[in-house]
């Protein structure tokens, strides 16, 4: 007897059939190819023979989300625990055929753990000019019985050289407002007012305790383990692209960069390995056609999480 999904459980399912048939909508690459071939695309295949066939100088923003170091099961396939010698290494293989894909003027944002972290600066940094280091607040699981419980992960902010897009003003952030004063005429000081909604636009800063993890009653949410939320990413294309600019994603997973900008009117392309996630990713992108909400952004404004 097939388990009924709780009403309010809006995880993303596919059947067997349904993966196989989404799945070929993906393209992969024999050959050296132009924009035009991959704009837009979702390319399955491992991206590092991928990486070899894709054209000089065409990404305005790169998002990665490697696997971290640890044994982990992603699909068909695990990825296992290296020497942390040997995933630098790894690391660097893959980075460095990324840098002939950039623009001059591109922005890099490298996703790591608290482990994996103080590799990042040491790799990248021998091919970008580091900019910054955002921490966000990962506020999942119960935590571990003999140590604190892990809920943070940082991004690195890369990029290709001195001359970037950073758009402050399409990453402000919408705070309630505790104590609205106002000036002497009556009128919101350094506030806003919208009906019972009283609000403060505050400038973003490098640590994001309003991000949260895709889970089992948000549309967004598929199978994947370790699935990125749009919110997340969202903040990072809003700031570091413009419209009709190219955002680039290595190791695409479930979609969610490439949907995000798909979302933002950002065109994409992405590379993911496994059938499962290429399918999700799909899919995803399908409904993104009928749809453009973001849970936390609204109204242009990203919202405080639980606001």
């Amino acid at each position: 007897m097939t388990k009924q999904k709780a009403p309010r459980n809006k995880t993303l399912e596919l059947s067997k059939d349904e993966i196989k048939s989404y799945a070929e909508k993906a393209i992969r690459l024999s050959a050296n190819v132009q924009i035009d071939d991959v704009k837009n695309k979702i390319i399955h295949q491992d991206c590092l023979k991928a990486l070899d066939l894709l054209p000089d100088a065409f990404i305005d923003l790169m998002i990665v989300d490697p696997p971290y170091n640890l044994t982990k099961n992603f699909g068909a396939r695990t990825f296992k625990e290296m020497d942390f010698s040997e995933y630098k290494e790894w690391l660097d293989l893959w980075l460095s055929k990324t840098v002939r894909l950039l623009k001059e003027d591109a922005s890099v944002y490298i996703c790591s753990d608290w482990k994996t972290s103080i590799a990042i600066p040491e790799i990248a940094g021998k091919y970008f000019i580091l900019q910054n280091r955002i921490s966000w607040e990962r506020e999942k699981g119960r935590g571990a019985s003999n140590n604190w419980k892990n809920c943070l992960e940082d991004i690195w902010f890369f990029t290709k050289s001195k001359n970037y897009t950073f758009n402050l003003n399409a990453v402000k952030i919408q705070r309630r407002v505790l104590a609205p004063y106002r000036d002497n005429n009556g009128k919101p000081k350094d506030w806003k007012e919208n009906g019972n909604e009283r609000f403060r636009l505050t400038h973003p800063s490098n640590v994001w305790t309003d991000i949260s993890i895709p889970f089992w009653s948000m549309s967004e949410n598929t199978p994947h383990p370790t699935q990125k939320p749009e919110k997340l990413i969202a903040k990072l294309i809003l700031a570091s692209s413009n419209e009709g600019d190219m955002v680039f994603d290595p190791f695409a997973g479930s979609g969610t960069t490439a949907v995000t900008a798909k979302k933002l009117k950002r065109n994409f392309c992405a590379i993911e390995r496994e059938k499962e996630y290429i399918a999700y990713t799909m899919k995803r992108l399908e409904l993104a056609e009928s749809s453009s909400e973001i849970q936390g952004f609204e109204n242009g404004f990203f919202k405080a999480r639980n606001a």
